[in-house]
């Protein structure tokens, strides 16, 4: 398609716009990106940009914070303005909005499926429609559309093309987002969210979640271990496919591998009182984790390819 001339953002100002929203959005993020090489962060800040814009666009939030409560039509609205603007930048059109240029110009310099970025939107509508996550399975495909799609696109990014690669990619975004579905489930009820899956809620006794019910709080607390346990295998996967990726993107890889592991492990060991206020990991921690994260790196590029093991009873993304 033919780019708009009427185009009127300067140079670079779509790059810039895409730095400050990731300085001010996600700290971890800008941390972890300053290890990749300069084309991979560019793109990687850019795409992270959109991602974190139709996030908010749909909860109403401005970078990730101080949701607007409002009705379901607002965000059926927002949500088919996104859908349309998405594949405006997918078609090649030219935009005046940075962070649906960053899109565009991402998407055709490292040659993404446009499926990719409508399978994220298709994760924001099962949050719009309200869906219910009845079964395990039913969670993971939430799980896939919201974050696992982002590790594909991002593996992308780093020049993955390798199908099996993707796989480890995508597993990598499943354990990030069990591991946020098991820090904010009580934040997330508050808003009338609930992913656990309700048949973990109904053996637990459980038919709906009460966020201000301490001996509830118990019984979620042991339901969001059950759910950091089962992340593990997820990146588990996803080590293996360090060894895939360029050295330095492999380290960004690995770095933020381990700052969500941590959070995980910071539920299991404050116990019920984790949720009293936001698990986070401290810059300081984040810091010896990055650094920690070079040995994971080089432990995957000296392991045996051949005895790598085979990804069994995961869940397999769309291809």
């Amino acid at each position: 398609m033919t780019p708009n001339p009427g185009n009127t953002l300067a140079p670079d100002e779509v790059l810039i716009t895409s730095q400050d929203m990731i300085t001010a959005g996600s700290k971890s993020f800008a941390a972890a990106a300053r290890l990749f090489a300069p084309q991979t962060r560019a793109d990687a800040i850019m795409l992270y940009a959109w991602c974190r814009h139709a996030d908010d666009l749909i909860d109403g939030q401005t970078l990730g914070h101080d949701t607007r409560h409002e009705n379901s039509e607002g965000q059926k609205q927002r949500l088919s303005e996104l859908r349309e603007q998405t594949r405006a930048a997918l078609n090649g059109v030219v935009s005046d909005d940075p962070v649906f240029e960053a899109l565009r110009q991402v998407v055709h310099r490292n040659r993404i499926p446009g499926q990719h970025p409508m399978e994220l939107i298709k994760g924001f509508e099962m949050d719009v429609s309200g869906r219910k996550y009845r079964s395990e399975t039913d969670m993971l495909d939430y799980c896939y559309h919201v974050a696992g799609v982002v590790g594909v696109m991002m593996a992308i990014i780093m020049g993955v093309r390798d199908e099996d690669v993707l796989d480890r990619a995508s597993d990598l975004g499943l354990g990030f987002q069990m591991t946020n579905i098991a820090r904010d489930v009580i934040d997330d009820a508050k808003a009338g969210r609930v992913y656990l899956p309700s048949e973990w809620l109904e053996a637990a006794g459980i038919d709906e979640i009460d966020p201000s019910d301490p001996d509830q709080r118990k019984v979620l607390h042991s339901l969001a271990l059950r759910l950091i346990d089962k992340a593990e295998p997820y990146y588990d996967s996803a080590y293996c496919g360090l060894a895939d990726l360029p050295f330095r993107s492999a380290w960004a890889v690995a770095a933020a591998h381990r700052v969500y592991r941590d959070i995980g492990n910071r539920l299991r060991k404050d116990g019920v009182a984790a949720w009293d206020r936001r698990v986070a990991t401290s810059p300081a921690r984040k810091a010896v984790l990055l650094s920690l994260a070079i040995f994971d790196v080089i432990g995957s590029r000296l392991a045996d390819r051949q005895t790598r093991p085979e990804r069994r009873d995961l869940f397999q993304r769309p291809r």
